[in-house]
């Protein structure tokens, strides 16, 4: 007995219909609805042309039932079509405005590029050219897939929010009609899965650097990180000018609106405000070592050239945790030490300094972060640490 066709449902501005196929040609099953719509041939292979029929279906059907007048139906005949290579490039000039009228950094509208250009090549694979025919079940799809390539939740939130911004960006400009705009609501991650290490695996990384001299600058870069919760951009564009010996801290001066022009490029922090924070013996102590280069860096890579994250983060892995990672075992679906990475030194810092009783608004004024939400997310308790603050307490 063949299997029933599956059909895809859809929903139109007046009407739910029950998109199918019928030796590969489109058709719109409306009798669920009242009055019953009947079975409508769309005459089309294509499921972006289907669509686009099927709009037209659901007006032309809501007129002769008399849920509408006809010179209420939106002129959409005249709109533009918007292939979606064209409204990137729309999107990104937009994005991508002076910073003073609004415009997003230069960091956030690379990671948009990626993200558009993972889209695209996902729609056309998918038979869709235009961002006429870019809805809120299309979005459904693209989840999926990411789902199915193990794409992380929050890299998922972000990509499908940024979409939706996009497409109401269109409509906005009046580029796509006003019954574009995508309704999908979806649901924030909360909390955080990254690793974070304890004190013992902290001083096995170091030892395991000191005892090999070729990785002994990366041993000074494991240092700072857990003494400050550096974001690794951060460290990299971290500056001689940027330490105050006097004061014996560090300030991170957001750039993003200074008036003073620079041959080098501006720093721009993620919270978009400057932050500072007391310097600790121990990177003290790996400053005092560290040589000065011409290019007033702090830090550099392994031959002595700028340090870039994802080979530091190669090196990481390769060098010091694969190595480790049997001293500190953990089960195969399960996050461990295997699993960390150069964030999760932001998430030791916080949890160590929460740990030892650092005030909130102090360990927020040196994270850079504006609420107590941010602290919780990087915060850790460790089983070590649990057991002694158990020990501590006295209920009987």
């Amino acid at each position: 007995m063949p299997k029933p066709r599956q059909k895809e449902r859809v929903i139109c501005q007046y009407y739910v219909w029950n998109l199918g196929r019928r030796n590969g040609v489109y058709f719109a099953d409306g009798r669920s609805n009242q009055p019953s719509l009947g079975r409508q041939s769309l005459g089309t292979r294509g499921r972006a042309e289907a669509l686009e029929s099927l709009r037209e279906l659901d007006e032309v059907m809501a007129v002769r039932h008399g849920r509408i007048r006809k010179e209420q139906l939106s002129d959409t005949s005249n709109a533009k079509s918007l292939e979606l290579v064209e409204g990137w490039h729309l999107y990104r000039a937009h994005v991508s405005r002076p910073h003073i009228a609004g415009g997003a950094k230069p960091t956030t509208a690379k990671r948009y590029r990626a993200i558009f250009d993972k889209f695209i090549a996902f729609a056309n694979s998918q038979g869709v050219q235009l961002w006429n025919h870019v809805d809120r079940q299309m979005l459904e799809s693209y989840a999926a897939w990411l789902d199915d390539n193990d794409y992380a939740y929050r890299t998922e939130y972000i990509e499908l929010t940024t979409l939706k911004q996009a497409v109401k960006w269109f409509v906005t400009e009046g580029i796509l009609p006003s019954d574009r705009v995508i309704v999908l609501p979806l649901k924030k991650a909360i909390g955080s899965d990254t690793y974070c290490w304890t004190p013992e695996q902290v001083q096995a990384m170091r030892e395991r650097c000191q005892a090999n001299e070729s990785l002994a600058w990366l041993d000074g870069i494991i240092v700072t990180l857990a003494c400050t919760g550096l974001r690794i951009s951060e460290l990299a564009g971290l500056r001689w000018s940027d330490v105050d010996t006097a004061a014996n801290q560090i300030l991170l001066t957001d750039e993003s609106r200074s008036a003073r022009k620079q041959k080098r490029e501006r720093r721009e922090t993620k919270s978009g405000r400057s932050r500072s924070f007391p310097i600790h013996s121990a990177l003290e102590k790996v400053l005092d070592q560290t040589s000065r280069a011409s290019d007033g860096l702090i830090f550099h890579g392994p031959l002595g050239g700028r340090l870039k994250p994802d080979r530091l983060r190669q090196i990481l892995i390769r060098e010091v945790l694969t190595p480790l990672e049997e001293r500190f075992p953990s089960g195969e679906d399960e996050i461990g030490f295997k699993d960390g990475r150069l964030h999760s030194f932001r998430h030791y810092f916080c949890s160590v300094c929460a740990n030892r009783g650092v005030p909130e608004q102090l360990l927020m004024t040196w994270l850079g972060h504006r609420n107590s939400a941010m602290v919780k997310h990087y915060y850790h308790v460790h089983n070590e640490q649990a057991q002694q603050e158990m020990c501590r307490l006295d209920f009987v």
